[in-house]
């Protein structure tokens, strides 16, 4: 090099975040042996923004997950809305159905009869859901008509019921077998009410997959049902799906001025809204929570980058008497900087996905591996664990850790292009 040369350039200028200021923030990444621990400081650094970026897309799709498939499962089996009669039983739920059915939106009306009874059998006793609704109606409903494990709904007929598979198995039962029922519902006496009791036959077990619902819900016959549970022509409400369920709202008045005035109409926002809300508020503050993941490993960054300014402030002073200016150096130690949080950010996102995608495979391998059964299902509802990769969410994690990293480089890099020459050469 010419004493006319510097390390900028023959001209003394370079062109910002040139040849020149990469080649200098990688030989400032490469640490040798004395400044090992700058170099330990730049791991965990990696490290942090690795472990919070994937952590944080694990989260929040697994919770992505729990809402998609509760909801699903819960609107799959529930309906978005009913119609219920405000004093008694409804009778003429056709008429009010046909009605109903002519709201634009609404897909399809379907009459039922519920209540609560105390099944049995000579092994056990539990509690259970009565459904009643008609066969053809229980054939449209996906989420039992496309699960059955054994028997069939054409079996379906008087004297006999569909039940899950998680029932099934408390009850010690199969398809074929007898289980009794009992509803306080029953006969009213001189001396009170007596239960009604009687015996059913198993036609189907199916298994919808949330334990709840396997553990609890029995159908049966909607002409059954009225007789079971004494409700003579009359049904407790009308079970309605519609096109939008996320818009509910918008459809509860429409559907009470077709339903007519002796009708009440409630939707599943209603029902569920304490649930939902929860799930919100849990997916926000573990949100926040996993942050601060990001926050310290952007502050070991700084801590990182602060220690090297220090180290390097001799080779600082000598650069600029050679003709680097502030610029290039400041340049210089952002990349060196950012590079840490482009690297961690990209391995965390590829690290997340690649657990999201796989997250059931590895469920069940760390289940074997510990012998204990992680993500009950009589504990999360579930039978698998979901995970639902949100776009927006992963580009919103991605963004928010390079920007967390991006700043954290900028008062180092800026110490370093401050630094006075004469002042760090004097005692050299």
């Amino acid at each position: 090099m010419t004493i006319a040369e510097s390390p900028t350039g023959k001209s003394g200028k370079s062109r910002p975040f040139g040849r020149f200021e990469w080649m200098l923030a990688l030989r400032y990444l490469r640490a040798r042996r004395r400044e090992g621990f700058i170099s330990v400081i730049a791991g965990f650094s990696f490290a942090g923004i690795m472990l919070g970026v994937a952590t944080l897309i694990i989260v929040m799709s697994v919770m992505n997950g729990f809402r998609t498939e509760l909801l699903s499962r819960i609107l799959g089996l529930n309906g978005h809305m009913f119609v219920r009669g405000v004093t008694s039983y409804m009778t003429d739920f056709d008429t009010v159905a046909a009605r109903v059915r002519q709201v634009p939106g609404v897909l399809s009306a379907t009459p039922l009869v519920d209540g609560q009874v105390l099944a049995s059998t000579r092994y056990n006793a539990s509690g259970a859901m009565v459904r009643g609704m008609r066969v053809e109606d229980l054939k449209n409903l996906k989420s039992v008509s496309d699960h059955i494990q054994l028997g069939s709904l054409d079996d379906m007929t008087i004297d006999h019921v569909a039940i899950g598979t998680r029932l099934a198995q408390s009850m010690g039962i199969t398809v074929g077998d007898q289980i009794t029922l009992m509803s306080p519902r029953g006969s009213i006496t001189p001396f009170g009410t007596a239960p009604r009791v009687k015996a059913f036959t198993v036609a189907a077990i199916f298994e919808i997959g949330m334990s709840e619902y396997d553990a609890s819900f029995i159908f049966m016959p909607l002409t059954e049902a009225q007789g079971f549970f004494r409700t003579g022509d009359g049904i407790n409400a009308l079970e309605l799906m519609i096109d939008h369920p996320d818009n509910v709202a918008s459809y509860a008045l429409p559907v009470a001025q077709a339903a007519g005035t002796c009708c009440d109409v409630v939707t599943w926002q209603q029902t569920n809204s304490s649930f939902f809300s929860a799930l919100q508020v849990e997916r926000n503050v573990m949100f926040l929570i996993l942050t601060l993941i990001l926050i310290v490993a952007a502050l070991n960054i700084i801590s990182g980058l602060i220690m090297l300014v220090k180290d390097k402030g001799r080779d600082i002073a000598v650069l600029r008497t050679m003709g680097a200016t502030r610029g290039a150096v400041m340049r210089a130690f952002f990349i060196s900087g950012a590079a840490i949080g482009v690297v961690g950010t990209l391995a965390g996102f590829t690290l997340g996905l690649v657990f999201c995608l796989n997250i059931e495979t590895l469920r069940q391998w760390l289940s074997e591996l510990s012998g204990t059964e992680l993500f009950s299902p009589e504990i999360y509802f579930l039978s698998r664990m979901p995970a639902e990769v949100n776009a927006t969410e992963v580009m919103l994690v991605v963004g928010m850790a390079l920007f967390l990293s991006f700043a954290a480089t900028l008062y180092p890099a800026w110490r370093a292009a401050s630094l006075d020459p004469v002042e760090a050469l004097r005692y050299e």
